[in-house]
C-alpha cells in the first residue's frame, strides 16, 4: 500500500502535499500523530483502529503502555485531504518532528512516516541499532 520515499515542501500555512499514489488509501479517513523517533505518522483509519485496539488491551499500570498512550493519543488528530491532496500539520506536531520546510515522506506498507530529511538519513544509517532498541515494542506486537 505505502512504499517508497518522497520529498515535498511544507507551505507557509503548514500544509503538505501527499503523493498522489497514497491519496486513495487516505480518503476514508486518517490520523496524524507523533512517531516514536521524533517523526510524525499518518495512519489510515483501519490501521489506526487496529493500533488503538492493541494499545487499549495493555493495562494502564504497564509503563510502556502508558508512555505509548501519552505519545500517540495526546498528539493525534483526524486528517482530511484538501482538493490539492494536502494535509495541514499543526505547529505542535511540526515542532515535535522539527519540520520546517522540506519533509521526507516514507511509506511503511500500512502507514506513512513524515521526517525532517537529516533525521531520516541519520535513522537509516543507524537501522541496526534502531531495530535492537525497539525489540520491546516488537514483542508487544506493535
Amino acid at each position: 500500500m505505502f512504499w517508497g520515499e518522497y520529498s515535498h515542501q511544507l507551505d507557509e500555512k503548514g500544509r503538505l502535499i501527499i503523493p498522489a499514489r497514497f491519496r486513495p488509501h487516505l480518503t476514508s479517513g486518517a490520523v496524524l500523530t507523533r512517531g516514536l523517533d521524533r517523526n510524525l505518522v499518518v495512519y489510515p483509519q483501519t490501521a489506526w483502529t487496529s493500533l488503538c485496539e492493541s494499545l487499549n488491551q495493555m493495562p494502564i499500570t504497564h509503563p510502556t503502555g502508558r508512555a505509548l498512550r501519552r505519545l500517540l493519543f495526546s498528539g493525534a488528530m483526524e486528517l482530511t485531504l484538501d482538493r490539492q491532496g494536502r494535509i495541514s500539520i499543526p505547529a505542535y506536531l511540526r515542532d515535535y518532528a522539527a519540520l520546517d520546510s522540506e519533509v521526507l515522506i516514507a511509506g511503511m506498507e500500512t502507514f506513512l512516516e513524515l521526517w525532517e530529511p537529516t533525521s531520516w538519513r541519520a535513522t537509516l544509517n543507524d537501522v541496526t541499532l534502531t531495530l535492537a532498541e525497539t525489540e520491546t515494542l516488537y514483542n508487544l506486537g506493535i
